[in-house]
């Protein structure tokens, strides 16, 4: 221990100084980002260190902020390479002393992107997504104070271990519930089946609740060579689509009515493509799960889990398709898809994930809403 020496001249222990906490900033691009020249639309044009001088109160906050000007896209032109790349870039930030990192980035795929990000972190800092709904030409823009509640939210502990989180509009969510309910509105990000976990509030994090494990799979080598299609069907479908597109796919997620159900003339083709490829079922219904039993007519959601597809749970299409294609990527085995589906859609007990095994974070809520 470091010592001192105080006016009478008595050796006294010095006070250890607290470290201030570092996050590290980077920007993808997106609305948060974006200007305009008169008369044109707006482009991002903003680097991630424009967006954080342009935070006010950050400086008070006692944070250390590193920036890195990683992407400059519109969220629609984001990859899965460019994630993959990005989780691979946190981590060794992080390991490295970070307390957090941050991704400013555009809304259109903050859902999608923020879930693979959770599936490819596996350290137990967290990683925080946040964008804007308003971009930094319009009135009332809401970048800057998502980009502060998210900073706080990195720079958090109590944040720790609850894999990647989005945060807008001062409500936390969880990346694997998350999803964009409005083309427009700044209060757009809702979690439908759980609500979000926390809150920011006067500049602190507060959870209500925790995610009950970590779901995490190896950053894929070649994250952009699996094909996953996602299928949504409709009303009178025919074939010809389905047959179409189930040709060209490695993998597909198909979004069912209801509860799973599709029309009766697509049951021949997927019980086919079940065979070649795995087909996954979700529903295309915003909140609620996937049934597994208790409807038995051709191209219910029974008929089908008999014909060899898989069921996603909880586990909504946008969602299902990342995981399908991370799996496939990371070169999943066959036989462990559908227990990997089985764990993500809260059907099965964690302790099923096949690979890696999941980490636990002591809190069952979301997990026990879901089988209740």
């Amino acid at each position: 221990m470091a010592h001192s020496q105080n006016s009478l001249g008595t050796v006294v222990p010095s006070t250890p100084t607290t470290p201030r906490p570092k996050v590290v900033v980077f920007g993808l691009g997106g609305t948060i980002a974006m200007t305009s020249r008169a008369g044109e639309g707006v482009t991002p044009t903003l680097s991630a260190d424009d967006l954080v001088n342009a935070v006010p109160g950050l400086a008070s906050t006692g944070i250390d902020i590193e920036v890195v000007d990683f992407r400059r896209r519109p969220g629609a032109s984001l990859t899965f390479a460019d994630v993959a790349a990005l989780a691979t870039t946190a981590a060794r930030e992080l390991a490295a002393g970070a307390s957090g990192v941050v991704v400013t980035q555009g809304t259109d795929t903050i859902e999608e992107t923020a879930y693979l990000l959770d599936l490819l972190h596996q350290r137990p800092e967290p990683v925080v997504v946040t964008g804007a709904m308003r971009n930094p030409t319009m009135a009332g823009a809401d970048g800057p104070a998502n980009l502060l509640a998210a900073i706080q939210t990195a720079a958090s502990p109590a944040a720790h271990d609850q894999g990647c989180l989005v945060v807008v509009a001062d409500e936390i969510h969880a990346a694997r519930r998350v999803t964009k309910t409005h083309s427009t509105s700044v209060a757009t990000f809702r979690s439908p089946d759980t609500g979000p976990i926390g809150y920011m509030t006067e500049g602190a994090v507060t959870l209500l609740t925790r995610v009950p494990c970590r779901l995490t799979i190896p950053t894929p080598s070649h994250a952009e060579h699996a094909r996953v299609g996602l299928y949504t069907v409709s009303l009178d479908d025919d074939t010809t689509l389905l047959n179409a597109i189930g040709q060209h796919c490695d993998g597909l997620v198909v979004a069912g009515f209801g509860v799973g159900h599709v029309p009766e003339p697509l049951v021949q083709p997927l019980t086919t493509l079940a065979a070649r490829i795995p087909v996954v079922l979700t529903s295309r219904t915003p909140a609620g799960p996937t049934l597994t039993r208790t409807y038995g007519f051709p191209g219910s959601e029974r008929d089908l889990l008999t014909r060899g597809l898989i069921p996603a749970g909880w586990l909504h299409p946008y969602k299902a398709r990342i995981l399908l294609r991370t799996l496939l990527a990371a070169q999943a085995k066959p036989q462990d898809i559908a227990p990997a589906f089985a764990v993500a859609g809260n059907l099965d007990e964690p302790s099923s994930w096949p690979w890696p095994k999941p980490t636990l974070t002591g809190d069952r809520t979301e997990e026990t809403a879901a089988h209740a």
